[in-house]
């Protein structure tokens, strides 16, 4: 039996949102929410604790059912189709949701039991997941002995195993050390190269911007802006060059000779640096050489672009590390 997941046939949305709305008594949590992930991307779902990130997700997989709107999901409707969605789709939430007390290959063969997997192909099945997922040398460990980034690479295994065309994953990494966080990213990635669709919930700008082919940004409940990630930087304004010099008595000259952009530059004397905007690397080739030919010697020379977190500062008027908890969550 293979884990590789298939994608939606055809042009339809693999993921559609369509005008969700959840209210705990007078307290909005989603406020018409509208979005469609193409089959074999990855959407990111981004915003503060209690923007609605998880409430969306709740509503989508079947878990909460929306006060108004709907959902489709590999074609399915959230609403009237639940069983047909819930085969189709795999969730990974904010905490991990293996056995503690089982290995990690229990935890794979219990699960696939209850998927109703047969024993023969469930043992091959499992070998597949704990090869792919960097778990071989751990599989007959018990969990609780694992680290917080193995035990979300065999949550995510387990919920690959019905192989679904469709993954929610929410918040996945909260928690992890660096380079457990960029060892489950290169796993999304290869799911992704194998034709799944992801939904991705995160606070981690960096995050969003690692995986994401398009991000919807939400905030409040509300869908406050969309776009592919460059997109979205774009919004917050031009690159900035940024020139260090070897020598604080270059300063001046090399002003006079980024001032020939026709930009402001701002001098950082102390740090020997200065920044201009720009409008991309053919601004840094140019600045490049007129350095060069006027023999002014550099430490550094490049292009700063704006952050998805400048992109939300500048939607929002707040950082995305807002401690606010989310409503119904």
């Amino acid at each position: 039996m293979s884990v590789r997941a298939y994608t939606v046939v055809g042009m339809d949305p693999a993921i559609e949102a369509i005008d969700l709305v959840k209210r705990f008594g007078d307290e909005t949590a989603v406020d018409g929410v509208s979005f469609a992930v193409p089959p074999g991307t990855v959407l990111g779902l981004l915003g503060p604790n209690g923007a609605g990130k998880t409430t969306t997700v709740r509503m989508m997989t079947t878990l909460t059912e929306p006060t108004s709107g709907t959902a489709r999901v590999a074609g399915y409707d959230v609403g009237a189709e639940p069983d047909r969605v819930r085969r189709h789709m795999g969730l990974t939430g904010q905490v991990a949701t293996v056995d503690e007390l089982l290995t990690g290959r229990e935890n794979i063969r219990m699960i696939g039991g209850l998927y109703g997997i047969r024993r023969k192909d469930l043992n091959a099945l499992s070998g597949q997941l704990l090869e792919q997922f960097s778990l071989t040398h751990a599989a007959d460990r018990v969990v609780r002995s694992y680290s917080g980034g193995m035990r979300r690479r065999l949550d995510l295994a387990v919920s690959l195993l019905a192989a679904p065309p469709v993954l929610f994953l929410d918040e996945p990494t909260t928690g992890l050390d660096p380079r457990s966080r960029s060892e489950l990213w290169e796993v999304l990635r290869g799911l992704v190269a194998q034709g799944t669709t992801l939904l991705l919930t995160t606070q981690y700008l960096e995050e969003a911007d690692q995986l994401a082919d398009n991000i919807v940004v939400i905030d409040r409940g509300r869908i406050i802006a969309e776009g592919s990630p460059l997109e979205l930087k774009q919004q917050a304004g031009r690159a900035s060059l940024v020139v260090t010099v070897a020598d604080t008595a270059d300063l001046e000259p090399a002003r006079a000779l980024l001032a020939r952009t026709g930009a402001d530059v701002f001098v950082d004397t102390g740090a020997r640096r200065l920044t201009a905007t720009a409008d991309g690397l053919d601004d840094m080739i140019q600045v490049a050489g007129w350095l060069r030919d006027s023999g002014i010697t550099v430490d550094d020379i490049g292009l700063s672009r704006p952050s998805l977190d400048d992109v939300f500062l500048m939607l929002t008027g707040h950082r995305t590390t807002d401690d606010s908890e989310e409503v119904g969550a």
